[in-house]
């Protein structure tokens, strides 16, 4: 229960920061939702491993750091964390939010950013908080949650900038649901996001070899 917990808590501030600086239009807003996955991490990295991010308990996994009996348990967990935390911007501000592709982003430009920094991120998160060679250390929140800042300013753009299924879910439910959004783009943020997850933990696998 207690990991359950922290994924929960985790994912919930990650997307209450997320909602927050997007619905205020901050220009700074990847470097508070980069940072406030950093804090999350070190706050529960310890208790859960810190994921917050179905993509990431998926290459985990795959590599053996979770039980594959725990992997939907931690999904529900960061995804109920998505929800609450969108019903809570929604109550602070008035406002829903959900990510969504620019309009003049091609489905194939926006699914391969998806693609390509959840991998980033997964891989960052394997080598520096999984790989038995950097146990110990003191920098692997501030890996990654830079890694999500470095995402979010390249290819928040384009995409949408989730990297992240409970992203895209929990905000796309309360934006669907109280403020008659659509639900037409989640899908990217379940195939992108999944797929790198899964490529990060193939390739940290041969690293690791």
């Amino acid at each position: 229960m207690k990991k359950l917990l922290t994924e929960f808590v985790g994912t919930f501030f990650l997307v209450l920061t997320i909602g927050l600086t997007v619905t205020a239009q901050s220009q700074f807003a990847p470097l508070a939702i980069g940072a406030s996955l950093m804090i999350m991490v070190y706050m529960g990295g310890h208790v859960s491993g810190g994921h917050y991010n179905p993509a990431v308990s998926l290459a985990a996994m795959m590599r053996g750091a979770l039980p594959s009996k725990d992997y939907a348990p931690y999904v529900v967990s960061q995804v109920l964390g998505a929800i609450v935390a969108a019903v809570f911007v929604h109550l602070i501000t008035g406002k829903t939010f959900a990510p969504a592709p620019a309009a003049d982003a091609s489905t194939l430009g926006a699914l391969l950013v998806e693609v390509l920094y959840t991998f980033a991120l997964c891989l960052v998160v394997l080598n520096v908080a999984v790989a038995k060679k950097t146990q110990g250390n003191s920098y692997y929140g501030l890996a990654i949650g830079f890694t999500v800042v470095v995402a979010a300013f390249a290819g928040g753009g384009i995409s949408g900038g989730a990297f992240n299924p409970a992203v895209g879910i929990g905000p796309t439910i309360v934006n669907a649901t109280l403020g008659g959004g659509s639900w037409g783009a989640l899908w990217l943020y379940l195939v992108g996001p999944l797929a790198g997850g899964a490529l990060a933990a193939t390739v940290f696998g041969i690293q690791e070899g």
